[in-house]
């Protein structure tokens, strides 16, 4: 009978679905945070040189105009000595000799061969030409670079979300209506009020008694025209919110506290510590400010489950922010 004995056949070999790993995910978070922390440091050298800058230009412009206004016209020079400039009104001091415009004295000797008679004088201090300034970016090409750096850190972050099979809910995002539906936006508008509106508080405690709140990079980031308000307010607030709420809410939070079974409460204080060192560029009072305004959006998300929600906050926070302050003009706190 053919077919007898019957040839064995291999077992069925099913290819089944890659495992979550969010242990290996919080390693690539910690990765992250830590580029996204260093950024940050190397980010408020800049202002801080940015504001060092002003400080000093203001000073010296300060300095020769009263320099100039001391010495006078004829300054340390004797009365009966010519004065250089008379003689030749067009004259530029570095001409070489023979060259057109070059200057002269009156007894007719070029002033690259005059011999100062006595050279023992003292002339006060002498104003010295500036350097030329290094060109700076723009405010737009600024907000772009902020929006590209951020959404890089951010591609990186969800490509790994991807990989190691993070689950979406975990993240804050699911079918529920607080999650992605128009409850969550709806929701995310009034609590960005509300922490707006305590953001202004806070400013205003902090200027009572006499700790300033660091608005440097604000004004750094302060668009100049139409097309950089829409740019701020159209790419680079969303994509702060969006990479900010997405590794330090969705991630620190969310994502940690499924891969190690912890407290989302304990994680909420940990995230917001990170958050407040990753805008050293506002000054002591901006760190603690935002350290207070990262563990409310811990907490929100918490409470909510959704990310939503706190992008949406986030995004209402630093957009009244500029359009307040900013584009209005009203100062900081607004009854200020």
């Amino acid at each position: 009978m053919t077919g007898w004995p019957p040839t064995p056949t291999a077992p069925l070999v099913t290819v089944g679905s890659p495992e979550t790993d969010l242990v290996s995910f919080v390693w690539l978070l910690g990765f992250v945070l830590s580029g996204f922390l260093i950024l940050a440091r190397l980010s408020q050298g800049v202002v801080d040189d940015e504001s060092d800058e002003d400080d000093d230009g203001a000073e010296a412009d300060h300095g020769l105009e009263g320099d100039h206004g001391a010495r006078g016209d004829h300054g340390a020079r004797g009365d009966d000595e010519p004065d250089p400039d008379e003689s030749s009104p067009g004259a530029h001091p570095l001409a070489p000799d023979g060259a057109v415009g070059g200057r002269t004295f009156e007894d007719g000797q070029p002033a690259a061969r005059r011999v100062d008679p006595n050279p023992d004088r003292d002339d006060g201090p002498v104003a010295l030409p500036r350097a030329a300034e290094p060109p700076t970016l723009t405010p737009g090409l600024l907000l772009l670079n902020v929006a590209l750096t951020q959404g890089l850190f951010g591609a990186i972050l969800a490509g790994g979300a991807w990989y190691f099979g993070v689950p979406l809910d975990v993240l804050g995002v699911s079918g529920a209506p607080l999650s992605t539906g128009l409850p969550a936006v709806a929701v995310g508008l009034g609590f960005g009020v509300v922490l707006w509106v305590g953001n202004e508080l806070a400013s205003g405690l902090a200027a009572e008694s006499g700790a300033d709140y660091d608005e440097g990079l604000r004004e750094l980031l302060a668009p100049d025209g139409p097309r950089a308000w829409a740019l701020l307010l159209g790419a680079t607030l969303p994509v702060i919110a969006v990479v900010e709420e997405f590794i330090f809410r969705a991630a620190v939070v969310g994502a940690t506290t499924a891969a190690f079974d912890t407290s989302p409460w304990a994680l909420a204080v940990l995230s917001s510590v990170a958050f407040a060192l990753g805008h050293g560029a506002q000054g002591r009072v901006g760190v603690a400010v935002t350290g207070a305004l990262g563990f409310a959006l811990a907490a929100g998300f918490v409470l909510t489950n959704s990310l939503l929600v706190v992008v949406v906050a986030h995004y209402l926070v630093n957009a009244l922010e500029f359009l307040v302050h900013e584009g209005l003009g009203l100062p900081d706190p607004v009854w200020g």
